[in-house]
């Protein structure tokens, strides 16, 4: 199993979202080419499923990303049946790299009349991710 990468102090010890994958090194890929980074990942008994890893984003929060039919489903949900919000600096930045994986186009970006910036895509297994600047 691969040990966990060694990240400066960070305060996002709150709210972790959980995300079942078919292909969650696919995944954990296209989540890296938008800015996420890579955190732990552990594999199931046999080598090959992922029972637990984590991508953080930059600026705080993380999200847990496992396979489908690993030998403990306790946590397992349907693929594709996540929407999950992430709070970025710089909309237009993740944006421009979010276009260059050629996502699904969930909403283009916009201001909103809440005060935020932001833009929605699914990623290849169909979950929705929304950046925007709203934090609150």
């Amino acid at each position: 199993m691969s040990e966990p990468t060694a990240h400066p102090a960070r305060t996002d010890h709150n709210i972790w979202p959980g995300i079942t994958s078919p292909d969650p090194i696919g995944l954990r890929t296209w989540l890296q080419r938008l800015g996420f980074v890579e955190g732990g990942l552990y594999l199931d008994d046999d080598g090959v499923r992922v029972r637990h890893s984590e991508m953080l984003w930059p600026e705080g929060g993380r999200v847990m990303i496992s396979s489908a039919g690993k030998s403990d489903g306790t946590f397992e949900v349907a693929t594709g049946s996540a929407s999950i919000y992430v709070v970025v600096n710089d909309p237009d930045a993740v944006w421009k790299r979010a276009r260059s994986l050629d996502p699904v186009v969930l909403r283009e970006p916009r201001e909103e009349d809440y005060g935020s910036r932001g833009f929605s895509v699914a990623d290849p297994d169909g979950n929705a991710w929304s950046f925007g600047t709203y934090g609150g």
